[in-house]
């Protein structure tokens, strides 16, 4: 999840994504961060200022990484790092009558691109430097090709289409939980186990002001809790396994004793 970045977890050479042209990426990492935009992509940062009744101003987030340099090419966002404030506060909520806003759909656009370049599969507001309570998530078959298939068993991944959701408040539906690896955009070039739930559901507004609930399992709901904890101002690392956290490059080595095993709990 590095949009969650919800980053693909396991290190993937990018040379096949390569010849994929909505999935071209650049990155300095072998691995394929199919971010949860996990919240959670290496592409975003817009900020704005404290009210969400201001007008947002476009600022710079820390650069790094080749794809932010691309996005400002691009007029996109940048992404924004762990640091700045807007990661580590709560957002707040769009006000219901300006869903429809020229600026909001402005931000909804630039969000669903950012994601999709990088390429990732979710992505919260916070993250391209905007306070407000936006997450983005998209899961297709194409990026879960580039998984083992085992892999993708082990974390009941499964494809759904684009959601955009303003607003979204999460209700855990069970107690049944699962250690996996994430990585963020906004924590860049790491990882590290985190216990989600595998039961939860979502309501919120859609980018059209309607009412929307999402129920989800497995790696979707994953996704939805890594970007809903972007909006309360928290990153996966405030949530980690503390000794599992490591570099991108490091992380098929062995866990060290006493860590909990990945999978179902």
């Amino acid at each position: 999840m590095e949009a969650l970045q919800l980053q693909s977890l396991f290190p993937r050479t990018l040379s096949t994504l390569s010849s994929s042209p909505r999935a071209r990426t650049s990155s300095s990492s072998s691995s394929l961060q199919l971010n949860i935009f996990i919240s959670n992509h290496k592409a975003l940062s817009l900020t704005s200022s404290s009210s969400c009744s201001s007008p947002v101003a476009v600022r710079a987030g820390w650069f790094s990484g080749l794809t932010d340099s691309k996005n400002k090419k691009m007029g996109l966002p940048e992404t924004v790092k762990a640091g700045d404030p807007v990661l580590h506060e709560p957002a707040e909520d769009v006000d219901p009558n300006e869903v429809r806003s020229e600026r909001i759909q402005k931000i909804i656009d630039d969000m669903i691109r950012v994601m999709r370049k990088a390429p990732g599969v979710g992505l919260a507001a916070p993250q391209i430097g905007v306070p407000l309570r936006i997450i983005v998530l998209e899961d297709t078959t194409e990026y879960i090709g580039y998984a083992p298939k085992e892999e993708v068993k082990a974390q009941d991944r499964r494809p759904f289409d684009l959601l955009v959701i303003l607003n979204p408040t999460l209700l855990k539906k069970s107690n049944k939980t699962a250690l996996f690896f994430e990585g963020c955009l906004s924590v860049d070039g790491f990882r590290a186990l985190v216990e989600r739930h595998l039961d939860v559901e979502v309501t919120g507004l859609d980018r059209y002001g309607e009412p929307i609930k999402v129920t989800a399992t497995g790696w979707q709901a994953r996704i939805l809790q890594h970007e809903c904890d972007h909006l309360e101002g928290t990153l996966y690392v405030d949530k980690m396994v503390p000794k599992t956290f490591r570099t991108v490059e490091n992380l098929t080595l062995p866990l060290a004793k006493g860590c909990p095993k990945l999978g179902s709990r």
